[in-house]
């Protein structure tokens, strides 16, 4: 009988909302727990989670309710309930591999990101991902077969309305209950994490959604007088150069080398009996280079392109997506580039992907950057790719042709992207002398694989660079961007890096964020150095060596080799890392706080170790907050330090980066300092690859592609017309 009653019920139009609620609760409820971490730490936090989903699914469909039409108000319920489950899908691929939920931010810039995805995007994803959509399969069949039929009863709009109010009365309800366990949530949010468990996906994109609205106002209202606390602020935090290394680089080339999701922790690692990265181990250890122990990335949702905003602006990622999709288009830069370009620089980056991934051909303008060399000027061979674009050795290989054009000094960045999750490899690539691991986890075990594939590409760069005779004048910059292995992996990882799982901690995770940076160059007095320092501290490190002083750009960071460098660092969640402790998520001593060197967590407080976290709170809030305000206002239109000039982005032409290289070069004449004028031809010669790729596709290294080519052509008649 009961089974009758709840099949008749199923066949109204308020029964079929009914059910579409609780199977959408369901499988919200069984993402909760399988797929994100919310931290549930009491049955009262456990409840709340469970009736976060339930007003606004209610409130979701309720408005079907308002179309007289029976099968449009079906198919207007059931789309609804489509979206909400692919935003609840989108959400769990995105925390997969970010540990982070999806921002409208993101959400509106996915097409600057979506061309470069590749088999990634498939490696997140899980068989039990099925459960996800079983319940709109099983509906739509159903309504197929007409074993739920459509109620053709006619609802009025009091009806409706009464829906409606039932979904505003959860949604309320649900607010009052997180408001009793957190109070101020909204409006001292600084973890997404938590607006999602009390309240759930959907009114966290509500929110989050305002939020952006709000900044994006506040933006057009922005002026010059906001500037002055932060030039106040910076100003007490600038290092002096250290006169030791000031200048010691002066006129260098620099080629800067971006290790994609390098772990500090594969420097000097064995495994079965064989160092995982030999050649970058030589580096690290080099008598001419400058070598940090103890780096971290600081990088937030814009993970490879924070780490890049860092290294070439001195300030922080925002704190609800990547800044070079957000707001890179628009805003302006003091950035490595152009800042050099004053020194007589010119500057370049080498990056195997899709130039609109990340939106760099736009952000790199603004930067200042001369040229961009993506995906276009290389080879376009299916078996050349893997993951997220060009592989490393024919990346490195085929942009000899290029690099040797630029004149000298030049800043140039080298992106690289096969070491990057899924960590896939074809077997040809693999080096039969090394054997990898053998955990449970194969995101582990493929990641040392293309690791050790990236060392050996550097190795035959470095290779051309010493044959070349670049390597006499040229500074080269080694960086880890983030963490390649998530917090998921860190259990089974433990025992191949000499650490127990079973003691594994938060401590232990905050380490696992260190990443190598690496400054080496002949002329340097090379020495590793355990002093704590991050991403943002490289600007004016590397400018400092160059003898530009930093003194008048609003930078966030310190010259590392500075003796009044402070040693501490802010994880763009708020995470604090000194000489002394690693405080989790900038509560201070509310919080969690390690010692540093050893490891252990601090429970009773001194008040010296209080004032000291108290202070470092204060001024990792400050930093980060300063940055946002910058940033999010685009306040350095506002200001320009003297001797600077501001970026005009309309003078560069990426389509035609080769032709205005050996148009320089000609005009310049014996005048040219490329690399090819000082070898009265091209040394693409002197570069050797096992890459087995190019075996009887030699002359790629040589050639310049047929489309670049097209590409000078096209761009030359259009100048005709014109």
């Amino acid at each position: 009988m009961k089974k009758e009653k709840v099949y008749n019920f199923i066949q109204t139009r308020t029964g079929f909302l009914t059910l579409l609620v609780i199977l959408f609760w369901v499988k919200y409820i069984f993402v909760a727990y399988f797929d994100f971490n919310l931290g549930l730490s009491d049955p009262y936090q456990h409840i709340i989670m469970w009736t976060s989903p339930l007003g606004v699914s209610v409130f979701l469909l309720s408005l079907g309710y308002y179309f007289p039409k029976p099968i449009v108000s079906y198919v207007v319920m059931l789309v609804l309930d489509l979206a909400n489950t692919i935003l609840l899908f989108s959400n769990v691929l995105y925390y997969r591999q970010f540990s982070d939920f999806l921002t409208v931010k993101t959400m509106t810039n996915a097409g600057k990101v979506a061309p470069g995805l590749g088999k990634s995007a498939v490696a997140l994803l899980h068989p039990s991902d099925i459960f996800i959509w079983l319940d709109l399969i099983i509906i739509v069949i159903l309504l197929i077969l007409k074993k739920i039929k459509i109620d053709h009863k006619s609802y009025g709009v009091s009806s409706s309305f009464a829906i409606t109010s039932l979904g505003a009365f959860l949604i309320g309800l649900n607010l009052f209950l997180a408001e009793s366990s957190r109070p101020r949530l909204l409006r001292n949010t600084f973890d997404r994490s938590y607006v999602v468990k009390y309240l759930g996906l959907d009114t966290f994109t509500v929110y989050d959604g305002i939020k952006s609205a709000q900044t994006v106002e506040v933006s057009k209202n922005a002026n010059s007088i906001d500037l002055s606390n932060i030039i106040t602020d910076i100003s007490q935090n600038y290092a002096q150069p250290n006169p030791k290394y000031f200048a010691g680089e002066k006129n260098k080339n620099v080629i800067v080398i971006h290790l994609e999701s390098f772990q500090q922790f594969l420097i000097n690692l064995k495994v079965n009996g064989k160092e995982v990265t030999p050649f970058l181990n030589s580096i690290y250890k080099n008598k001419h280079t400058i070598s940090f122990a103890n780096f971290y990335h600081q990088v937030g949702l814009g993970r490879t392109s924070d780490a890049e905003n860092m290294l070439e602006t001195g300030t922080y990622g925002i704190s609800d997506g990547s800044l070079f999709t957000s707001l890179g288009t628009e805003n302006t830069f003091q950035a490595a580039p152009q800042i050099l370009r004053q020194a007589g620089y010119s500057s370049a980056v080498f990056h195997g992907n899709v130039g609109t991934f990340w939106n760099r051909n736009d952000v790199y303008k603004n930067m200042g950057y001369n040229y961009f060399f993506d995906q276009n000027y290389f080879s376009n061979e299916q078996d050349d790719k893997i993951g997220y674009g060009l592989k490393d050795k024919l990346l490195f290989a085929e942009s000899i042709k290029y690099l040797e054009q630029i004149q000298q000094p030049f800043y140039v960045k080298y992106i690289t992207v096969t070491n990057h999750i899924p960590f896939d490899m074809d077997p040809e690539d693999l080096d039969p002398s090394f054997k990898t691991t053998s955990t449970r986890d194969t995101t582990i075990n493929n990641y040392f694989q293309t690791a050790h594939y990236l060392d050996q590409a550097i190795k035959e760069f470095f290779t051309y660079l010493k044959k070349s005779g670049l390597a006499k004048n040229t500074m080269v910059v080694i960086y880890g961007d983030h963490y390649g292995l998530s917090n998921s992996e860190y259990q089974a990882l433990a025992p191949v890096i000499g650490q127990s799982a079973d003691t594994w901690n938060n401590y232990d995770t905050v380490q696992m964020q260190r990443v190598p940076f690496m400054i080496y160059s002949p002329n340097l007095k090379g020495k590793i150095s355990y002093e704590v320092g991050g991403e943002i501290d490289v600007l004016p490190t590397l400018l400092h060596l160059l003898g530009i002083n930093t003194k008048d750009y609003l930078q966030f960071g310190q010259d590392l080799l500075s003796k009044q460098n402070q040693k501490w660092i802010v994880f763009r969640n708020g995470t604090i890392v000194s000489q002394k402790y690693i405080i989790l998520g900038n509560k201070g001593i509310k919080g969690t706080v390690y010692n540093r060197i050893n490891g252990r967590q601090i429970v009773n407080f001194t008040q010296e170790e209080i004032r000291e976290i108290t202070e470092l709170s204060k001024k990792a809030r400050a930093s980060l907050k300063d940055s946002d305000l910058l940033n999010s206002h685009n306040l350095l239109r506002f200001y320009t330090p003297v001797g600077f000039t501001p970026v005009d982005p309309a003078q560069f032409d990426y389509l035609t980066n080769y032709q205005q290289m050996v148009t320089v070069r000609k005009k310049l004449g014996k005048g040219s300092t490329s690399v090819y004028s000082h070898h009265h031809g091209s040394t693409t010669k002197l570069y050797r690859t096992d890459a087995p790729e190019l075996i009887g596709r030699e002359n790629e290294i040589t050639d310049i592609p047929e489309n670049v080519l097209a590409n000078q052509l096209t761009n030359k008649n259009s100048k005709k017309n014109k």
